[in-house]
C-alpha cells in the first residue's frame, strides 16, 4: 500500500511539472498563438525516451513527440546541451511547431510551440497554395541551439524579435523543468522517481490493454475523403483490428501523397489514432507513452498518411488530421458506440 501511495504521489508530482511547464510557457510568450489561443505542449520523458507525463495540452502532439526525443537521443545530447526542430520528418508535424528538447536529471523534458511565423513565402508560414516543405518556412532538423544559432534562425523569420521572446519563453519552461526535477529527487531520492516512471508507464499501458481487451475482436473498415483545391478526392482508409490487447490501424489503399500541402508525415497520423484510440478506450487514462504501446498505426510509405520529403504539410496537420480523426472514429463505429465525428477540419482560413 506504502508503494501505491508513493507512485500515486511521485505520478501527480510529474503531471504538475508537466502542467507548470505548460503554464510558464503560456505565460511567459509574446505571441498570441501561444499566449491566448496555448497552441503548445510539454512533457517529461524518462532516460530511454518514452513518454511518462504529458501537459493536457494539443492531442495532434502526442505521436509526434516521441519522434523528436527519439531523433535528438541519436545525437548523444550532452547534459546542458538544448536541441531545437521543427522538420516533420524527424518528429515535427508542421514548420510553426517548434520543438525544444533538453537532457534533465532523469531524462528529457520538452516543450513544442506553434510559432507566429518562421518564414516562407506568406506571413504565417501556413501557404494555402504550398507545394513543398521549403515554402511553408525555416526547415530546422535536430540541431544544439546555442545564441549564435537562435539569432541565425530568428533572421530567417519574420517579426524576429517575438520569435526570439517565444524562444526564450520555451528554455525558460525548460530551466523550469530541470530545477522541479532536481528537488523531487532530492525529497524522494532519484532512484524512486526513476522507479516510478518505469512504473507509470507500465500502469498506463496495462489501464489501456484491458480497455481494448473488452472491444470485440475483428476488423472494422472506414473511409473518408478530402477535397483538394482543384475539387479532387484524396480518399482516407483505415482498417482497425482489434485482437485480444492489441489494436492495428492499417491506412492501406489511401490516396498517394499531395501535390499541394495537405501531406501528413506519419507521427500526425499515429497522434490522430492515439487520440481516437484514448476516446474509445480509457479517456481518462495518464497521458504517457505507455497507453499506446498496444496501438500499432501504418500508412504506405508515399502516402497522404505517410509522405515522403520534401512534400509539403502545412494543411495536413490542421486539416487531413481531422478528417483521420474522423475516419478512425467511423472505422470503431462498426463495432461500439463512439462520439459523434466533428466537421473533420479545423475551419483554417487563409
Amino acid at each position: 500500500v506504502t508503494m501505491d501511495i508513493e507512485l500515486q504521489v511521485i505520478g501527480a508530482a510529474l503531471r504538475s511539472i508537466a502542467d507548470e511547464m505548460g503554464a510558464a510557457l503560456v505565460r511567459s510568450a509574446f505571441s498570441a498563438n501561444i499566449k491566448e489561443r496555448r497552441d503548445c505542449s510539454t512533457a517529461l520523458f524518462d532516460a530511454r525516451g518514452r513518454m511518462i507525463a504529458q501537459a493536457e495540452h494539443i492531442p495532434v502532439h502526442l505521436g509526434a513527440m516521441p519522434d523528436a526525443v527519439a531523433a535528438v537521443r541519436s545525437r548523444d545530447p550532452g547534459p546542458d546541451d538544448v536541441f531545437v526542430l521543427n522538420d516533420p520528418y524527424t518528429g515535427g508535424t508542421h514548420l510553426p511547431d517548434v520543438t525544444l528538447v533538453t537532457r534533465t536529471i532523469v531524462g528529457y523534458a520538452v516543450t513544442r510551440a506553434h510559432h507566429a511565423d518562421v518564414g516562407g513565402i506568406e506571413p504565417g508560414s501556413l501557404p494555402a497554395g504550398s507545394t513543398r516543405l521549403d515554402e511553408e518556412g525555416v526547415v530546422i532538423p535536430p540541431t544544439l541551439l546555442d545564441e549564435h544559432v537562435l539569432e541565425e534562425l530568428v533572421s530567417r523569420m519574420r517579426n524576429p524579435a517575438e520569435r526570439r521572446g517565444d524562444l526564450r519563453a520555451q528554455l525558460a519552461a525548460h530551466r523550469l523543468a530541470e530545477r522541479r526535477l532536481v528537488e523531487l529527487c532530492q525529497r524522494r531520492g532519484r532512484s524512486r522517481v526513476e522507479r516510478a516512471m518505469d512504473e507509470l508507464h507500465g500502469y498506463s499501458e496495462r489501464r489501456v490493454r484491458a480497455a481494448i481487451a473488452a472491444l470485440p475482436d475483428g476488423r472494422f473498415e472506414a473511409a473518408d475523403a478530402l477535397e483538394d483545391a482543384d475539387g479532387r478526392e484524396l480518399e482516407i482508409r483505415v482498417a482497425v483490428t482489434v485482437a485480444g490487447e492489441e489494436v492495428e490501424l492499417d491506412f492501406a489503399g489511401t490516396a498517394l501523397q499531395h501535390e499541394g500541402n495537405l501531406n501528413c508525415p506519419l507521427a500526425v497520423t499515429r497522434s490522430a489514432c492515439y487520440f481516437v484510440v484514448r476516446c474509445v478506450t480509457d479517456p481518462d487514462v495518464p497521458a504517457s507513452g505507455g497507453a499506446f504501446v498496444p496501438v500499432h498505426v501504418s500508412a504506405p510509405a508515399g502516402s497522404l498518411l505517410n509522405a515522403r520529403p520534401p512534400a509539403a504539410v502545412a494543411a495536413g496537420n490542421v486539416e487531413t488530421s481531422s478528417r483521420i480523426v474522423d475516419a478512425v472514429f467511423a472505422a470503431f463505429g462498426r463495432a461500439i458506440p463512439v462520439p459523434a465525428q466533428g466537421q473533420g477540419t479545423m475551419n483554417n482560413l487563409t
